[in-house]
């Protein structure tokens, strides 16, 4: 900071103070006197700092930049304003840890959270992702049982191996997440060396209402990096905020991060009869069945000016879809759809969409007013239709992409309809065999054996044998023997 011309202080709606340091009292040691308003005012606001930290992803950091559409074919396959050609988009993004609290360091072993907002001329695009293309889970009524899996016990309040691992292996379908957890990539070296996905299939229509399935793929310009597990804790003792650090001080010296974007794109005919179920959120596509395609540059060149303004209070949601992008059938993306609106409502209030980190840079016409914090207001009429020149919907001008895909059958709760190749532990077993070298297999072996041995219970542990046995044979009885090994047990194949 440097030093600027002296201002006075005064309160919140702008009155000169008489002092920042003595509160009001009757004589030099009397009481102080309710009548300070000031003290009152400075205090009262003190005790109500802070918001709810997020349930999840509660500790990150960010910044803003942008989007430069590059290759103009994109705009075969979607009208989307944000990926026509030579369009340059202000986004903003949010890097953050799953399981920890805000304060947790940040090169714990864990997923990391790769939110994108996109200011397009059409509203806010937001793509709420990870650093990993799958997820532990395919059906949201699972999501808070797994995610209180990851969190803090009830009794003594600690993190718990024994429960993490309890739930994995009673859900095999987090076999592919967790193989890419326990792997060199689980604890990336900095958030700039790491990629991002939108992990859910997406729908594109272009402008002839030609439509499409779409991933999205952040691939990092700098190269991976990853932490050993060695490293990584001793960086957590030694600097708990080190990914925030890094990001924000490579920013300010003008070494600007950037991503190329890509997708895969698959045409809307093949979903059905492909292989996999190709809207599982456990599951990769395969690039040799779908190659990536180029759309354009992503690049981060300012840091925020205020954390809690721009970054605490910053709100995404996968229901934010412009013209020419709508939801699949992904069966998590539907649940978050509406889980993640209702959390900011809840954090931060009604009117989120307000605070500046969260509002459009394009019009806004909308009815909704009132509540809490709310600083602008429709004027009258405010409701529709009606005949006093307020706004009406226009379906030719929002051009809403949806599909009746999947909503032939009637209600049921099922699991997703089993394609050819549907398994939990094939795709899993290809990256350890085919993808990953001797290197990151036996650091892989490493990272789950001194999981493992973190006072996991015997019940789990045989599970977790299992488990990986499911996922690679070999690699599998190399962890049950290191486990057994570290808890002085005999193994026997």
């Amino acid at each position: 900071m440097t030093a600027t011309q002296p201002r006075p202080t005064t309160n919140n709606v702008g009155i000169p103070v008489a002092s920042d340091n003595d509160s009001l009292t009757i004589g030099t040691n009397g009481p102080i006197l309710l009548q300070d308003h000031y003290l009152i005012e400075k205090n009262a606001q003190f005790n109500r700092e802070r918001v709810p930290e997020r349930v999840v992803h509660a500790k990150g950091g960010g910044a803003f930049g942008f989007l430069e559409v590059t290759n103009p074919e994109i705009a075969n396959y979607t009208k989307a304003a944000l990926f026509q050609p030579g369009v340059r988009t202000e986004s903003l993004v949010r890097f953050s840890s799953v399981a920890g609290e805000n304060g947790s360091p940040d090169t714990w072993r864990d997923p990391r959270g790769f939110a994108v907002k996109f200011y397009t001329t059409e509203g806010n695009y937001d793509i709420v992702g990870n650093n990993t293309p799958v997820f532990f889970i395919r059906d949201p009524i699972k999501f808070p049982d797994f995610i209180r899996s990851q969190k803090r016990r009830a009794d003594n309040h600690l993190r718990d191996h024994d429960m993490q691992w309890d739930f994995w292996t009673l859900r095999p379908e987090s076999a592919h997440q967790v193989t890419w957890l326990m792997g060199d990539r689980g604890i990336p070296s900095s958030w700039r060396h790491q990629n991002g996905y939108s992990s859910h299939t997406y729908l594109w229509e272009n402008a002839g209402g030609e439509k499409f399935w779409v991933k999205y793929h952040f691939k990092t310009d700098q190269g991976h990096g990853y932490l050993t597990q060695a490293d990584a804790d001793r960086i957590a003792g030694e600097d708990a905020d080190y990914f925030i650090r890094d990001l924000y001080n490579s920013i300010k010296k003008g070494d600007h991060p950037s991503w190329s974007l890509k997708v895969q794109v698959m045409p809307y005919a093949d979903a059905a009869d492909y292989r996999f179920n190709p809207f599982d959120l456990t599951k990769v596509w395969p690039h040799g069945d779908y190659p990536l395609i180029d759309v354009g540059r992503w690049v981060l060149d300012r840091n925020p000016e205020n954390y809690f303004a721009q970054i605490e209070q910053s709100a995404f949601e996968p229901s934010n879809l412009v013209p020419g992008i709508g939801p699949s059938p992904d069966k998590m993306l539907q649940g978050r759809l509406f889980a993640y609106p209702d959390a900011h409502r809840y954090r931060i209030g009604a009117n989120y969409q307000q605070l500046p980190v969260n509002a459009a840079k394009s019009p806004v016409n909308s009815y909704g007013k009132d509540g809490a914090m709310r600083f602008s207001n429709p004027s009258d009429p405010v409701y529709a239709p009606n005949s006093y020149g307020g706004p009406h919907a226009d379906p030719a001008i929002a051009g809403e992409t949806a599909s009746a895909y999947g909503v032939e059958d009637e209600v049921v709760r099922s699991a997703y309809r089993l394609h050819s190749e549907d398994d939990d532990f094939g795709q899993p077993g290809t990256m350890v065999r085919n993808v990953w070298n001797d290197g990151e297999r036996e650091r892989f072996v490493d990272n789950v054996t001194g999981h493992l041995l973190a006072d996991v219970s015997e019940p789990v542990l045989q599970r977790a044998f299992e488990y990986w046995k499911n996922v690679d044979k070999e690699q599998g009885e190399k962890i049950e023997a290191k486990v057994r090994e570290g808890l002085g047990q005999p193994y026997d194949k």
